[in-house]
């Protein structure tokens, strides 16, 4: 994992949260690490630290990277990271069911009509006959761990089409890009901005879309330290508004598309800073563009969504029985949807 952190920075002003107001700034000084993927779908927290909304709160905020969602919830529980934006894995339900961890808001959606995650096919498998997700049966379906993200819509996607596959746990998405280029692996289902540009170079074939299989899921959501919810409500409202603010500006530039072509532009060059750094801005952009899906207005929390999720972990034997959705959200904090 990498850091980076930046103080202080500032730019244009986005639209408003809602989220309950604690003065101007509510702290002064307030030093955080947020945990992130370098991914699109984490634009929210990068637009708030590039434009100054997280020092509007008196937030001084660190960035703390890393590659999967298992080791970043264990980050929250151990003090190592303040907040977070990740999908739900059985990791993190343990964790919140041990008093650790909670979930405080929701990020990124599946939307009717944006396009959203992919599922991919290795080229060898395409060529073997894996043309679509009714010919999963029998197939390697990469997952980072077990209970990730990537398990459960592997899983929800077999279960729809009525076939079995065999998850194959690498540890971390390079790994898994890696495996699927080389035929070690034949499936797997990613965020657009990722899947697009392996498709778009030949890497890997598209064969459908996560929408059809898992309607309105929410992929990721905004979690913290039990402590944090619990006994820091001006921090943490004051970051939930901070990121808000971020998302809404996300939103408008590049999934609403309401801000303007420059607005979009200016949105793109400063998620190049943290997605496809290494890659020059005539290359990285139309990847960046691709990966535009919703993060919720509000950091609203699709409730029905988190249950279905909850309740396939208890399926599974990942979790226990008797975990409730109050076990993993602290409600009080974002609306749910």
């Amino acid at each position: 994992m990498t850091n980076f952190s930046r103080r202080g920075a500032m730019g244009l002003l986005g639209g408003a949260a809602t989220l309950p107001m604690l003065g101007t700034p509510a702290l002064a000084n307030t030093k955080m690490t947020v945990g992130a993927l370098r991914f699109t779908s984490h634009a929210a927290s990068f637009v708030a630290f590039e434009r100054g909304y997280f020092a509007d709160e008196g937030l001084d905020v660190e960035f703390k990277f890393f590659q999967a969602a298992q080791p970043m919830a264990v980050a929250i529980a151990s003090g190592d990271a303040d907040y977070a934006v990740t999908a739900i894995s059985g990791g993190l339900v343990s964790l919140a069911e041990k008093g650790a961890a909670k979930v405080i808001g929701g990020a990124l959606s599946e939307e009717k009509g944006i396009d959203g995650q992919k599922i991919l096919a290795s080229n060898a498998a395409y060529e073997a006959g894996l043309t679509s997700p009714a010919a999963l049966g029998g197939k390697n379906y990469a997952v980072t761990q077990a209970g990730s993200s990537f398990h459960y819509m592997g899983s929800k996607i077999s279960a729809a089409e009525g076939v079995s596959v065999k998850f194959k746990p690498l540890q971390k998405v390079g790994a898994i890009i890696g495996a699927m280029k080389s035929g070690q692996v034949d499936a797997w289902s990613i965020v657009p901005h990722i899947a697009k540009g392996l498709a778009g170079a030949g890497a890997v074939k598209i064969i459908g879309n996560v929408a059809d299989y898992i309607p309105n899921y929410q992929v990721t959501t905004v979690f913290t330290s039990a402590n944090n919810a619990e006994n820091e409500r001006g921090q943490t409202e004051g970051f939930l508004r901070a990121f808000s603010r971020g998302a809404d500006d996300f939103n408008a530039a590049l999934v609403d598309k309401t801000a303007g072509d420059q607005a979009a532009t200016d949105m793109v060059k400063l998620i190049h800073k943290y997605v496809y750094a290494d890659r020059p801005f005539e290359k990285a952009e139309k990847s960046i563009r691709n990966g535009a899906m919703r993060i919720n207005q509000n950091a609203g929390l699709n409730m029905s969504s988190v249950q279905d999720q909850l309740d396939w972990f208890k399926s599974e034997g990942l979790i226990k029985d008797s975990i409730t959705s109050e076990t993993l959200v602290d409600s009080s904090y974002a609306p749910t949807i």
